[in-house]
């Protein structure tokens, strides 16, 4: 029996994870790639085969460029096989056994990686112009795949290899983690963020640079409100929420952390919802759920979106507040999306969001707010309704001309 810390030891290393059954069978597509194996989990699956021809086509312009021969990488990587192995919650036999042919793995994909990211970022010259990969017109109809498959849990590669192959293609061994992470970084087009932090493969990358840390406010102290369960805490719908007077405002960052509620203003960050919106967040969901320390982050973003958005309605204001930008369709299918991303989700009781759900359902508690929300629910839903409101409005105040022209009548008769 293994003593505590080399089980910590042990635990510590892994990072790449297989999603358990119970969570694939809630969506059969979104754990599984599509277009690529990255890794030993999907190696040789018969859909994923035709990409291989491709991925020694750019080991070989990548060995080509880079004027040094492949024992090198295969030297530097092997320097650090047990370490690359032990990131993988389950490794077959095969791959434990059979070191060399996990190193050629690692170098294989890791170089499939660097050219595709460079590829679509950068102007690489060594590629036939009909390349139908390495080109204009594989960036254009399918990198945006590739992408979405680099994007699963189950399909990284410990960013050590990326690093690894850079340092001996540089010649040295300095900042190709910088290296790496800005190339991951602008091949995702997403903003760089300053002190990540060591990150473990692409999706660690990926999430990390969701979560920039909103700027820090001047006497401001952090509050941990307790936590109750009860249906009058559930957070209302975004349009429930408009009824009640609160103002939905974008963020100026689009961090998920950049989350906030002051004086009827709630914050959110800007969201594109496309086809590859539902995968890649139940990726990090799933990365969340699996590595111990990871954080909750993700996890209590899709939940809070989830409590606000219940219908077209909801998404349909959060559209005109400029928070969503829907690129899937109709605000209905935004909708069930999002509805659908926190099933089977929990949620940890100490999320940093709970504060921000703590004051908008004190808000909404408020006598005043509590009435105007009732009111606008009931009377301003529909012209119909707001057409008897204004008439009511109008035959009271000619009721009270009416008595009070009586009245003066009375007291001064003609």
């Amino acid at each position: 029996m293994e003593d505590i810390p080399t089980e910590v030891a042990r635990w510590k290393k892994r990072s790449i994870y297989r999603v358990p059954a119970s969570v694939i069978d809630l969506n059969k597509t979104a754990y599984k790639p599509q277009t690529v194996s990255l890794g030993p989990y999907h190696h040789d699956e018969v859909h994923l085969k035709a990409m291989e021809e491709h991925k020694h086509r750019a080991l070989l312009h990548f060995l080509k460029r880079s004027g040094k021969p492949i024992e090198l990488y295969v030297d530097a990587l092997a320097e650090v096989a047990d370490n690359l192995k032990d990131a993988y919650d389950q490794l077959a036999t095969k791959w434990k056994l059979e070191t060399e042919e996990f190193l050629e793995l690692m170098i294989l994909d890791g170089c499939f990686i660097l050219e595709i990211a460079r590829t679509a970022t950068q102007t690489l010259n060594d590629y036939a112009p009909n390349d139908p990969i390495f080109s204009t017109h594989g960036k254009l109809y399918i990198v945006p795949y590739l992408k979405r498959d680099m994007l699963m849990l189950e399909n990284q590669l410990p960013l050590l290899v990326l690093e690894k192959l850079v340092a001996v293609e540089k010649g040295n061994s300095k900042g190709e983690e910088k290296i790496v992470n800005k190339l991951i970084v602008d091949f995702f087009s997403q903003k760089p963020v300053r002190n990540m932090g060591k990150c473990l493969h692409i999706l660690d990358l990926y999430r990390k640079n969701l979560l920039e840390e909103p700027p820090q406010k001047k006497h401001h102290k952090k509050s941990h409100p307790k936590v109750h369960h009860g249906e009058d805490e559930i957070i209302r719908s975004a349009a429930e929420l408009n009824e009640a007077g609160i103002q939905i405002k974008k963020s100026k960052t689009k961090s998920l952390k950049e989350i906030s509620f002051h004086r009827g203003v709630l914050k959110l960050p800007q969201i594109v919802v496309d086809d590859t919106t539902e995968s890649m967040y139940l990726n990090l969901i799933a990365f969340e759920r699996l590595h111990v320390g990871a954080g909750n982050e993700v996890t209590s973003y899709i939940f809070f979106m989830d409590n606000i958005i219940d219908s077209a309605r909801d998404v349909s204001l959060l559209h005109s507040s400029g928070i969503i930008q829907n690129a899937i369709g109709s605000d209905k299918a935004v909708a069930k999306l999002f509805n659908s991303l926190s099933k089977d989700v929990t949620l940890d009781p100490e999320s940093r969001l709970e504060e921000v759900h703590k004051k908008v359902s004190n808000y909404c508690k408020k006598p005043w707010n509590a009435w105007r929300a009732d009111i606008m629910h009931n009377y301003f839903r529909n012209p119909w309704a707001i057409l008897s409101v204004i008439a009511a409005i109008f035959l009271f105040a000619l009721t009270i001309i009416q008595t009070v022209y009586g009245v003066l009548s009375y007291v001064k008769p003609p």
